[in-house]
């Protein structure tokens, strides 16, 4: 019997495949559970993740506050903060952060008031008695909930000072590309929640990021004097975003570098000190 060479090598490659395969696979396949865990993690757990509401309704620790509710475009009632503002002087729009509670910033509240100004702090859907599950669409209409409410009792645009912390800088960049306004202060802001996603997951895992709040899109369209202020220490959002928001932000702009601030500390290190030098430098109009 003549033996056929070359069958015999694609059979015994055939054979050596199979075994191959059949060895490799569950690596494969235990590879594959590892990279995607996380991805899958992060695409049914994102409002956990981004969101951290304190659903019950506490007043701030201040005097002198009054809560209002305002009625959203799409039907929700949102807990507001108001504290009036001597004559003359400023209202600070202010938009908090993934886990914002207004009882936790007796500081903010009186480093405001001891300038004369005012604020209106704007508690999402969901958060500390508002109705609702956050969203990032939600939190936009949140957002112009609180200006409005502000022009229809009485403010002009050139009172308010829009003013966004941490998550609270996405609705704030939005709403100062669509409103006018004196002025925008972000503090300890991202270019988008994608962004910083990217310091924790893969590239592919940050790209599916759902409510990214895309400042970076949007800061081109904001027309108003800007302050950015950021830590250089910020153990949550990178400092380089907010160094990177503010170069493609129009002018007038400002930026403030806070060294060894971090990510919540801004009050208690002297973010207000600065607000007032920018604000006397840019007078309303």
């Amino acid at each position: 019997m003549v033996c056929d060479r070359g069958n015999a090598v694609a059979t015994f490659c055939q054979a050596f495949a199979s075994i191959t395969v059949k060895r490799v696979a569950p690596v494969l396949l235990a590879l594959a559970a590892i990279i995607a865990l996380p991805l899958v993690v992060l695409t049914s757990c994102q409002n956990n993740l981004i969101y951290h509401p304190h659903r019950e309704e506490v007043a701030p620790n201040f005097p002198t506050t009054e809560a209002v509710r305002i009625e959203t475009e799409d039907g929700e009632r949102i807990v507001a903060w108001y504290h009036a503002p001597q004559p003359g002087q400023p209202i600070f729009l202010f938009f908090d952060g993934n886990g914002g509670r207004p009882q936790i910033w007796g500081g903010r509240w009186r480093r405001i008031d001891e300038t004369g100004a005012g604020f209106l702090a704007v508690y999402y859907r969901g958060y500390s008695g508002s109705t609702g599950t956050p969203s990032e669409s939600g939190l936009h209409l949140d957002a112009r909930a609180g200006y409005d409410w502000l022009i229809a009792h009485g403010y002009a645009p050139r009172d308010i000072v829009i003013h966004g912390f941490s998550l609270g800088s996405g609705p704030a960049v939005k709403l100062a590309s669509e409103r006018p306004a004196r002025a925008l202060i972000l503090e300890a802001p991202f270019t988008g929640v994608d962004d910083v996603a990217a310091g924790y997951v893969t590239p592919m895992g940050a790209s599916l990021v759902r409510d990214s709040f895309r400042s970076r899109d949007w800061i081109r369209d904001v027309h108003m004097p800007l302050l950015i202020v950021h830590g250089d220490a910020d153990t949550v959002v990178p400092f380089e975003l907010g160094q990177r928001l503010y170069q493609l932000a129009n002018e007038p702009k400002m930026f403030v570098r806070m060294p060894g601030s971090d990510h919540a500390t801004l009050v208690r290190d002297g973010i207000y000190p600065h607000i007032a030098t920018f604000l006397a430098q840019h007078p309303a109009e």
